[in-house]
């Protein structure tokens, strides 16, 4: 009879943890060898331009005779090998961000981007973020990187956080936030818009970014017999401190940042630990005046963010025909990284 205790338990948990790990590193090990050969091939095919396309088509055919069970060598896909060893020169790149990918999404890189620039930064998201080869479509339609690199963020993190929390909390920003999974009715109201948010809290949370966690809609704060409620409440395991949004269907005003700094002072008393930093607030407006809003974060004591947020009617007619169906993208979405090698 086996004993049952928890160090027994303990000990096939810990055995299992080993081969799981082992596993992986074995598929990162091969995959990234995969992606060398893809990279090679490639190389090899542009320096025999002599051959021509025909002898993609019938290299591939020799290849299934030769291997009928190997796959990942179509002709489609030995023409992608070919492009990818053109365009990807950088041996930093294909070692670094390539070989950690898997071949589906180096081709969303190669096929959806058009500078290195672009290719390092969203492959180096996809692989701290580990996003799948549908997220990091997403993004890229959702102009990820020139919203989070916007020079025009409003903030007041590097005067009231200390770094390296401070260049964190500006990198998590974005300016303006997509919320076009929010469906828009005449007569909206800021609670609609919230309801919005937390009825599709999947695209919510991926449109927020890495390491937000939930805890909830208008949380009771309780100052001595009075209630307060701010919009919505956050944790970013990241930044390792709670995050306060206050969501305004109107442009920014200067008494939302002293309501703000208001809100962060009762979070930091009644909720942050020891182990936590300094919390965040983040005021979310349909409009702002840069000036207006520097002005008022200027004195508050507070680390505090202004930023645009955009609904569906306020996107761009390109931008919009650019991002998947909300409701389809919401069934599809996958947030773990998968494997996806071309095929046919």
């Amino acid at each position: 009879m086996l004993p049952d205790n928890n160090e027994y338990k303990d000990l096939i948990e810990e055995i299992k943890s080993k081969v799981r790990e082992a596993q992986y590193r074995a598929m990162v090990k091969a995959n990234g060898e995969m992606i060398q050969l893809y990279w090679s091939i490639g190389r090899e095919l542009n320096e025999k331009v002599q051959y021509g396309n025909a002898f993609i088509d019938t290299l591939a055919k020799e290849i299934k005779l030769e291997s009928p069970k190997v796959k990942g060598f179509s002709a489609r896909n030995l023409r992608y090998m070919k492009k990818f060893a053109k365009e990807i020169t950088d041996l930093n790149f294909l070692q670094t961000v390539s070989a950690k990918l898997t071949w589906s999404h180096n081709l969303v890189l190669l096929e959806k981007l058009h500078t290195m620039d672009e290719r390092f930064w969203y492959g180096l998201k996809t692989i701290e973020n580990a996003w799948s080869v549908d997220v990091l479509e997403f993004q890229i339609a959702g102009r990820l990187m020139e919203r989070q690199n916007n020079l025009n963020k409003v903030q007041n993190f590097e005067l009231r956080l200390p770094k390296p929390q401070s260049e964190l909390a500006i990198q998590t920003m974005k300016d303006p936030y997509i919320f076009d999974f929010v469906e828009v009715r005449e007569g909206m109201l800021e609670r609609d818009v919230e309801n919005e948010l937390i009825n599709h809290i999947t695209n919510f949370l991926l449109e927020m970014g890495s390491g937000f966690a939930y805890m909830g809609h208008q949380k009771l704060l309780r100052v001595e017999d009075e209630e307060f409620f701010p919009d919505l409440l956050f944790y970013n395991t990241i930044l390792h401190c709670y995050v306060v949004i206050d969501l305004k269907m109107k442009k920014f005003r200067p008494e939302y940042a002293g309501k703000m700094n208001f809100y962060l002072s009762i979070v930091d008393e009644q909720l942050k630990t020891e182990g936590d930093n300094p919390s965040i607030g983040l005021i979310l407006c349909r409009d702002k005046n840069k000036v207006v809003a520097e002005y008022s974060l200027k004195d508050m004591s507070k680390p505090i963010g202004v930023s645009e947020y955009k609904l569906t009617q306020e996107i761009p007619e390109a931008f919009k025909k650019a991002l998947p169906d909300a409701e389809a993208w919401e069934k599809h979405i996958k947030l773990p990284i998968e494997d996806g090698t071309d095929e046919e």
